[in-house]
């Protein structure tokens, strides 16, 4: 009874494993056909080649130090891979200019991320209007500055006939509409939102730097049901929560434009939300015509779009790949040769048992292409060479788990059990020392994709990936199909090709100072060598049980023949 169970259960793990490439292959291809996916996973920049971006700071005479230029690297590498861009390579320049290089041709969307990378700040709206072209020029020689002293940040004194003339007359689709927008953090301000209006605002309230996080999703009610509506969730850390808490005490009392205040990024104003109410905690809700795109792309600003110093875009260029695909190759053929040396050494220890590790071998290998294609398609994953390595790595990985999975079931009949029981022993022991390997794989894989950038993240997810791969596969594969051979009699029977012949596994230790008697058909020196192996393996308590004699396996007696005398019997 116990042996159908343990079929009827391989058999169903077999049918679920069968029903979960019929998924990823199913997903797969209705991405190729209608989501804009492809049937094999996009390369990197070091093999597919794509786009550079030399950015230069804008500091108007002023030095840039090394940690704002360290710092404004930082948070360009955060910003683009919020946009789901992987494989990505940014570098500094000279010491100012920040390189970034994307894989492939990226989107407007993308490009626009890492071009409007700069100082965000919170400044209140003196006043707003919707944005038209202007029909006059403005006028020189105005004075700009105020006759009364502002109070606040939200005085209209402020408005100085200069200001109100540079309002009056910019246009927001001119790049003089961004450069009026890099204004002192002191002083006043002309710019444009992206919603077609133009805007005057007061100083600095709130630096950008004080966001701890910034998140999207649906607004909740307090009884915890969805509102249906998108909105963007801000963080401020305790400085930021002081100023914004007393921006909002002010904003509250005021109306019209006056009441609220603008979030501005590289001298355009992302957004310009109202104050409903004295926000004191420092996490305020920033709700709106907002769908579900809109409001990740306003939370990823937010989050990281304060650097130190803003940039400008000094070129764009199409690069060609590093490597390229004569690299790629190689690395694939390093990869067969080392599948062909794992397979030989496979049939040679094995035998006829080794064609299980080469199946097993191919069903990871189709897993692992179909995910990595998967992940290529949603998560903007892309290939690169250090990723192929971590891929390679993985053969001698997935082979590890089959020779111990192997040799645990070779050690159960080698004690003189049957198949079906080695089988279901030996796996009770495999499983352990499988689990115990791949999780010090996987961890140090999850290490360094948390500590590495660039491409050794590629090559730490692909190490990650295929471990996972490699136990997915050995349990619902790998032990399922020994469970049914177990059944045959090629196998059962143990015959000499098979790999599990326990006349050719020797007689060993079989536990609590017990030997198994060799066979006639065992040569004397395969003997003499377990015999040895027996002795070794005694416990101290089984020493001393059998005494001071040393523990050997005899060879079986021989049998005299009787032989005739020539004379007669007497």
């Amino acid at each position: 009874m116990a042996k159908s169970t343990a079929v009827k259960r391989a058999r169903r793990t077999l049918v679920w494993l069968l029903v979960i490439f019929i998924a990823l292959a199913g997903v797969n291809t209705a991405g190729a056909i209608w989501g804009g996916g492809t049937f094999t996973p996009k390369l990197a920049l070091d093999l597919e080649g794509g786009t550079e971006i030399i950015l230069a700071p804008k500091t108007g005479g002023a030095a840039v130090s090394d940690e704002q230029v360290s710092q404004a690297v930082a948070i360009i590498r955060q910003r683009v891979d919020a946009s789901g861009v992987s494989e990505a390579q940014i570098s500094t320049q000279g010491g100012q200019n920040i390189v970034v290089s994307i894989p492939g041709t990226p989107d407007d969307a993308t490009l626009a991320r890492i071009e409007a990378s700069a100082k965000l700040d919170f400044r209140a709206v003196l006043v707003s209007t919707t944005a038209d072209v202007p029909t006059t020029t403005p006028t020189p020689g105005l004075d700009a500055t105020p006759t009364v002293a502002p109070t606040n940040a939200s005085d209209l004194n402020y408005i100085t006939p200069a200001l109100e003339d540079q309002f009056l007359n910019i246009d927001c689709t001119s790049t003089a509409a961004t450069d009026a927008g890099q204004a002192p953090a002191d002083q006043p301000l002309v710019a444009c939102g992206e919603d077609g209006a133009k805007y005057i605002l007061g100083p600095v309230e709130v630096a950008g730097d004080t966001i701890s996080n910034a998140t999207s999703g649906v607004a909740q009610t307090s009884s915890g049901a969805s509102t249906g509506q998108y909105v963007v969730n801000i963080f401020f850390n305790e400085q930021g929560t002081s100023e914004f808490a007393s921006v909002t005490t002010r904003l509250s009392g005021l109306t019209g434009a006056q009441n609220q205040f603008a979030i501005v990024l590289d001298g355009k104003v992302i957004s310009a939300p109202r104050t409903l109410a004295v926000i004191t905690n420092g996490q305020p809700q920033i709700s709106g015509n907002f769908d579900a795109a809109s409001s990740k792309t306003l939370a990823d600003q937010l989050k990281f779009g304060a650097l130190p110093i803003s940039f400008v875009v000094q070129s764009q260029n199409t690069i060609s790949a590093t490597l390229g695909s004569t690299q790629l190759i190689s690395g694939l053929i390093a990869g067969l040769i080392g599948l062909i040396l794992v397979v030989l050494y496979s049939i040679a220890q094995y035998r006829v048992l080794g064609a299980v590790t080469i199946a097993s071998l191919v069903v990871a290998a189709a897993a692992t292409y179909l995910v990595v294609d998967l992940l290529s398609w949603r998560a903007g994953y892309r290939l690169s060479l250090a990723g192929v390595a971590g891929l390679i790595v993985a053969i001698g990985i997935t082979a590890d788990s089959f020779i111990v999975y192997f040799e645990r079931i070779r050690d159960e009949l080698r004690d003189g059990r049957g198949l079906e029981s080695s089988v279901q022993a030996g796996w009770k022991r495999a499983i352990r020392t499988i689990f115990a390997s791949d999780l010090i794989n996987l961890m140090a894989a999850v290490v360094l994709y948390i500590v590495a950038v660039g491409s050794v993240k590629g090559f730490a997810l692909t190490l990650g990936l295929t471990t996972i791969i490699d136990i997915v596969v050995v349990m619902m594969f790998t032990h399922p199909v020994m469970t049914l051979l177990a059944e045959l009699p090629y196998f059962r029977d143990g015959h000499k090709t098979s790999g599990l012949d326990p006349r050719q596994l020797g007689a060993v230790y079989r536990g609590r100072a017990q030997f198994k008697t060799p066979t006639a058909a065992v040569p004397r020196s395969k003997q003499e060598s377990a015999g040895r192996e027996a002795a070794r393996r005694q416990t101290i308590a089984e020493r001393r049980a059998a005494g001071a004699s040393t523990l050997v396996i005899d060879p079986p007696a021989e049998t005299e023949t009787p032989t005739r005398s020539k004379g007669k019997d007497s």
